[in-house]
């Protein structure tokens, strides 16, 4: 045996005193330390704002991202508590802003209901800022204490006498922690926004102090019916009245507002105490159960569904639905993998009771839109059982793997993680990457011209499509409510299309159809996007590959600029390329670039696919006229 044992004992523990286990891994308080976590730490502060709101001490929340991305977040509740603690024997602000796990969220005195649960929201900001600031007013006067990564540089000091009361919190994220420290203002103000829509008659302003400079202001006495109809203000409504149910159970409160469109996808947003519980959860459960029990029992009572018809199932009645789910509670227990799946039991039945009275009363008060809402869940319905058939010859040809797609050139490795399919713009392109690919490990699919436009056809339609049936056969694991990510035959999808306007129009149609049916393959991180050079330069019989305008002015730099003897060509499609130059620039793994299909945001994401491919014209226009000079070559 070596000698050279490497010491373990006493010595080699360590101990992380006050904040420095949040500044050695901050990944695990806020996620990561790229854009998302450098948001999160607003989010963090404007939460405990919130959570004086809720409980109606809170009217107006001010939010400033500064000239050097520095953030302030500025409220009028209470203030901060600027007395001694009992127990640390240090101003209570300066325990909340140093001490994990220190605040008014777990006795149940201070706050009933509350969005943050752990009580390290404020000091974990505090911890990763270079600079961080706190400014109390109450009882009359102004406190104010500074810290840097952490640590109190002052004591709590009184600095004047000021009215009313109210707390601001200022900071600036620290270049040390962080990968990035530029705030988008989109992504707060999709935030903020929300917040004011679940929290109604709550102000909530963003200001932006920038280049340009802008200030927007959030405020809805709708509270979540006005959610509703922003979630829906790009589609047809089916009925201009949005359901709203409101009901109190002991300490659980519960808002629900809902209202149908004539699209075919449903759209359901649930929170628990202001948290988006993307999982769903128990409320969500209770209110797809009652929606389901009540249209089934009110259109039994009148006629629109006969005894002996089969009952509509959820998914018919859910057709087009847009809903916001809101419940709040004194001590919400969250499960799943990223902790925003609500799993108290009790509000399952909390909810369907609420749901179940309320939306039932509002069908009898107005049995027009009940009568709209059913006619079109019962041709749901229909379609439904068109769709069920055309899925068993799929998922037959799938179990069977005999029928594979005619032009799928299939990979010989039959294990999914190192398998990739290239879903390829026309049999020309096709054939190239056919010829270029490595067999083994890479499949291709050429696609005939461009697919169908899902978002605006229902599932039997779909399903009849002869491309999109060849994707759902390769791919091998389903679709729609059937889809199942883990049977998925290829680990990677590759969009690989023309560098021009057609080639991005079928990389959206793409992307449609596998947001809104094959959902998980993009939120798993399956769905990547191929990027094919745009110029060949070739001088003294060397060929080079430049993917934007940028990289072809370099090669030319390097290259002593453009002379007789170079020849520059502009590629207008794949189908350009040779075998051999499609694998070198665009297969290749060890010299490929590809971009990793994401969705940051479910609700922005939804909003996206229908101004860019459903039936109204004025929001896609508004939308490329304010988005064209944001576009920019991606310089890879």
């Amino acid at each position: 045996m070596s000698e050279n044992k490497q010491t373990y004992d006493e010595s080699q523990i360590q101990v992380l005193e006050g904040l420095e286990a949040v500044r050695k891994r901050p990944g695990m308080y806020i996620g990561s330390t790229g854009p998302r976590g450098l948001h999160h730490l607003v989010y963090e502060i404007v939460d405990n704002s919130i959570d004086e709101a809720m409980i109606g001490v809170c009217k107006n929340i001010n939010v400033s991202i500064h000239s050097d991305n520095s953030i302030s977040v500025v409220d009028d509740g209470r203030g901060m508590p600027v007395g001694i603690h009992p127990k640390m024997g240090i101003p209570t602000v300066e325990v909340i802003m140093t001490v994990l796990h220190a605040g008014g969220k777990f006795g149940g005195g201070a706050y009933k209901v509350s969005g943050g649960l752990h009580g390290v929201g404020a000091s974990v900001v505090n911890a990763l800022s270079e600079v961080c600031e706190v400014t109390v007013t109450a009882d009359g006067n102004l406190w104010r204490q500074k810290y840097e990564r952490g640590k109190p540089v002052t004591g709590l000091d009184k600095i004047g006498e000021a009215e009313g009361h109210g707390t601001k919190v200022y900071f600036k994220p620290d270049y040390e922690i962080f990968e990035e420290l530029k705030y988008d203002y989109d992504i707060l103000a999709q935030r903020l926004r929300e917040l004011a829509f679940l929290n109604k008659g709550i102000r909530i302003t963003l200001t932006d102090e920038r280049e340009g400079g802008k200030t927007e202001e959030f405020y809805y006495e709708g509270g979540i019916k006005s959610f509703v109809e922003y979630l829906n203000r790009n589609k047809e409504a089916l009925h201009e009245k949005v359901i709203y149910v409101e009901g109190k159970k002991e300490d659980y409160s519960v808002e629900v507002a809902l209202q149908y469109n004539d699209t075919y996808n449903e759209n359901i947003f649930s929170f628990a105490n202001n948290i988006d519980t993307v999982e769903g959860g128990t409320h969500l459960v209770g209110f797809k159960t009652a929606l389901t029990r009540v249209f089934n029992d009110y259109g039994k009572k009148f006629g629109h569904l006969k005894e002996n018809d089969k009952n509509l199932s959820g998914d018919d009645i859910r057709e087009g639905l847009t809903a916001v789910i809101s419940v709040k509670l004194t001590d919400p227990q969250f499960e799943g993998q990223t902790k925003t799946k609500l799993g108290n039991s009790e509000v399952r039945g909390i909810v369907d009771n609420i749901v179940g009275e309320g939306v039932g009363t509002f069908l009898e008060e107005n049995p027009a839109v009940a009568k709209t809402i059913i006619d079109k869940a019962l041709l749901a319905a229909r379609a439904r059982e068109a769709a069920r058939k055309a899925r068993e010859l799929t998922r037959k040809s799938v179990l069977e793997r005999s029928s594979l797609p005619g032009k799928l050139a299939d990979c010989s490795s039959k294990d999914p993680e190192e398998c990739e399919i290239y879903l390829v713009e026309g049999d020309s392109a096709g054939g190239s990457a056919k010829g270029g690919r490595d067999r083994r490990f890479q499949a291709i699919l050429p696609l005939r011209g461009k697919i169908m436009n899902v978002e605006k056809q229902r599932l039997d339609k779909i399903l009849g499509y002869q491309e999109i049936r060849a994707m759902i056969t390769a791919f091998g694991a389903g679709i729609g409510k059937d889809f199942d990510v883990e049977k998925i035959r290829y680990n990677r999808v590759i969009i690989m299309t023309d560098a021009d306007v057609d080639g991005a129009h079928i990389r959206t149609l793409l992307l449609t159809f596998f947001y809104r049916y094959m959902t998980d393959l993009i939120e798993k991180g399956h769905v990547y996007i191929a990027q094919p050079p745009l110029y060949k330069i070739s001088k003294n019989k060397k060929d080079y590959y430049a993917y934007n305008d940028k990289e072809l002015e370099k090669i030319l730099a390097s290259l002593g600029g453009k002379d007789n003897n170079t020849n520059i060509q502009r590629y207008k499609g794949l189908g350009e390329m040779d075998a051999t130059q499609l694998w070198d620039t665009t297969m290749d793994p060890e010299k490929r670039t590809l971009l990793q299909v994401t969705v940051e945001d479910a609700m922005a994401a939804d909003e996206i696919f229908t101004i860019l491919m459903g039936d109204k014209v004025e929001p896609r226009r508004e939308f490329i006229q304010e988005n064209a000079k944001k576009v920019v070559n991606l310089d890879i």
